[in-house]
């Protein structure tokens, strides 16, 4: 039996699709189901049960010896919420009870970090263990995040085999619920389809022309695979960035998504909302290293590549994954 907590998110719901595909169906999804407009995510996936995400400690007490991995995809991620006491205990609590009952009953561990752990990057993007304690993130998100990070590499008590995965900027099939958090691509393909225009935000740094500020894009696909990898992998424990290693503009996005629709690029340049303005990233790009050097075989998709993918095979049709 294997438990995706997150499972009704963007991420969580891709990793369960992907362990269908895999064969795997004797699956627990854990995750707050009240939210209809995430019904979609799951509603075609194949698991064994639905478990609320409020009393999955009270269910798990009687499944540990059935229980061969935890996947904890579940958190807040929104950038934007600045209640530290939410983050406390959706990222930061909630996290520490699922590690401590991995350790105590020898269950594997993956669980989601984010890039919003390097703050303003100024410390790089490098994952390795003794960086994150210097780590200063740019909000309550990234802070707990970090938090928790911390956390785990203060432990004596671990799972038999555990990863960290810092996410960087993952796009693609199962995000129509995230809202403001939603991808750049998810907003612009949205945008040109109402007026034939994409907005980006204007650079408020001189050293940064409008629309090339740089982030690393991730297709949510590849991010899965990386999970099903380490779930197969079993050792090198850790850490690990998860982009792709590759900076690209705003601009390449945006051009990008035009080019899927076969619609000639025009481009509006707003200015960055001011409540973000001051935390906002200009560029951001995983060192890649550590994890290659577990044996990760596969390339990861281009941005053109998987921003194709996602326009005409997924949102061009409403499909999920």
């Amino acid at each position: 039996m294997i438990i995706v907590t997150g499972a009704a998110g963007f991420i969580g719901s891709c990793l369960v699709g992907k362990l269908n595909n895999k064969g795997i169906k004797d699956i627990i999804i854990v995750d707050d189901f009240s939210r209809t407009d995430k019904w979609n995510n799951f509603t075609h996936k194949v698991f064994r049960e639905k478990v609320e995400r409020s009393r999955f400690f009270e269910w798990m007490a009687g499944h540990f010896k059935d229980t061969e991995f935890i996947f904890h995809m579940g958190a807040r991620t929104d950038t934007t919420e600045f209640n530290m006491s939410v983050f406390d205990e959706l990222n930061l609590g909630y996290s520490k009870k699922i590690w401590n009952l991995c350790a105590e009953h020898s269950i594997p561990l993956v669980y989601a970090s984010s890039a919003a752990t390097y703050g303003d990057g100024s410390h790089g993007y490098d994952d390795k263990h003794e960086l994150i304690p210097r780590l200063e993130p740019l909000n309550p998100y990234g802070i707990s995040k970090n938090e928790f990070d911390k956390w785990v590499l203060q432990q004596t008590d671990h799972p038999p085999v555990w990863y960290g995965l810092k996410f960087f900027n993952v796009y693609g099939p199962n995000e129509y619920h995230k809202g403001r958090m939603a991808s750049v691509i998810f907003h612009a393909f949205n945008q040109i389809k109402a007026t034939g225009r994409v907005k980006l935000f204007r650079s408020h740094r001189p050293d940064y022309p409008d629309g090339k500020q740089l982030r690393d894009f991730i297709y949510v696909k590849d991010v899965v695979d990386v999970i099903y990898f380490l779930y197969e992998h079993g050792r090198d424990p850790g850490i690990y960035n998860l982009g792709t290693g590759k900076a690209r503009t705003f601009y390449d996005l945006v051009m990008a998504v035009f080019h899927s629709l076969d619609m000639n690029p025009e481009i509006e340049f707003i200015d960055t909302p001011a409540d973000i303005r001051d935390k906002y990233q200009y560029f951001t790009e995983a060192r890649m290293d550590k994890l290659l050097h577990t044996g990760y075989p596969k390339p990861f998709r281009d941005l053109e590549e998987g921003i194709m993918e996602y326009v005409q095979a997924y949102l061009q049709s409403n499909r999920y994954y």
